[in-house]
């Protein structure tokens, strides 16, 4: 039996799809502008009007319209609600066990993997590493003088 806020997916037994229905207020996002490197998804507007933010591009949507993000991070998108009423979405995707979402506007990562999410800053310097011994970081005995 299906409740709001819950999976209509995992509500009707799928394991590999999750479906939605996500109701976005006037004057608000649906999510956070992002993409997928796994993911892939499919979005109906069921009711409303407002607009898809699609990479550099703005496109209007009202009911009927539909939009299907191929698994890629150079896909990111967000729905925008610029109308009176609720924008209701029908929202479907893949469940993925490992993902990466990167949040262009807010120089974020998001990596999924092994049942672990980890949340990174995009500007953060990298660090170079290795398993390989790395003899830069050890003393003469072996006693590590520096982290990584």
């Amino acid at each position: 039996m299906w409740e709001e806020g819950c999976s209509l997916g995992q509500a009707a037994g799928s394991r590999n799809l999750y479906v939605n229905i996500d109701s976005v207020p006037p004057g608000a996002y649906s999510t956070r502008f992002h993409s997928h490197s796994q993911q892939e998804e499919f979005f109906l507007v069921l009711e409303g009007c407002g607009t898809l933010h699609l990479n550099d591009d703005c496109i209007p949507v009202k009911a009927g319209d539909f939009f299907s993000k191929p698994a890629r991070e150079g896909s990111a998108h967000t729905f925008y609600n610029s109308g009176e009423n609720p924008l209701v979405l029908l929202d479907v995707g893949t469940v993925e066990k490992e993902d990466t979402c990167i949040y262009p506007r807010d120089n974020m990562l998001m990596h999924k993997s092994n049942g672990i999410t980890r949340v990174f800053r995009l500007d953060s310097e990298e660090h170079t590493w290795t398993s390989e011994p790395n003899e830069e970081v050890v003393d003469e005995n072996g006693c590590a003088t520096d982290s990584l």
